[in-house]
Parts: C-alpha cells; sequence; structure tokens
C-alpha cells in the first residue's frame, strides 16, 4: 500500500496560479504512472491530469493549456501546476497511483486527504 499526502491548496483570485504537491511513501517502488482528480461540491471525482513512464502525459480537456502535471522520482514526489486558474477549478484535489492501459485510466489505490484549492472570481 503506498500513503499518498497532497498539498499546495488555498485560496486564489481568478487567473492566479497555485502549484500542488503529491509525496508518496510506503511501497513506492511498484509505482507506474500518477494521475491527479479534483472533486466540487455536489460532483463526482474526476481524473485532471495523469502522467506515465517515460513520456506519457494525458490531460483532461478542460484544463489543457493551464496545468502541468510532473513528477520527481526520487522524492516520489508529483506535481501539479495550475495556472490561469478559474472558478470552476474549485475542488478538492486528490493524488493517486494509476494504471493505464490504452485511453483507460483507473486509480489504484486508497485516497488521501486531498487538498482543497479555492478560486474566487
Amino acid at each position: 500500500q503506498v500513503q499518498l499526502v497532497e498539498s499546495g491548496g488555498g485560496l486564489v483570485q481568478a487567473g492566479g496560479s497555485l502549484r500542488l504537491s503529491c509525496v508518496a511513501s510506503g511501497t513506492t517502488v511498484s509505482i507506474n504512472a500518477m494521475g491527479w482528480y479534483r472533486q466540487a461540491p455536489g460532483k463526482t471525482r474526476e481524473l485532471v491530469a495523469a502522467i506515465g513512464s517515460g513520456t506519457y502525459i494525458k490531460y483532461d480537456d478542460s484544463v489543457k493549456g493551464r496545468f502541468t502535471i510532473s513528477r520527481d522520482n526520487a522524492k516520489n514526489t508529483v506535481y501539479l501546476q495550475m495556472n490561469s486558474l478559474k472558478s470552476e477549478d474549485t475542488a478538492v484535489y486528490y493524488c493517486n497511483v494509476v494504471s493505464i492501459r490504452g485511453a483507460t485510466i483507473w486509480s489504484q489505490n486508497s485516497w488521501g486527504q486531498g487538498t482543497q484549492v479555492t478560486v474566487a472570481s
């Protein structure tokens, strides 16, 4: 099992930026791909971005060109740089270990506490 701790959320004005971090601990040697998800009030959790081995990166259309996912394997950390934030980006953001097969991505691990991102318009 992998423990995940997200941080970096906060309150920001529309158009602003935040950088989220997710540190993984535990059985990290088996991690191949990671993803960032978000869940807004009253909505289901959705995948925002995923990063796999090599050059694989995928973004949801709603964040393309604004968000950047990256990872530092030496630190067991995955990041989400969020620029040009909009009010609709307001949500709790979670990271997770994911599996990727073709166009399908699914979470593999228990969820952490997440980090709240609030964008004021």
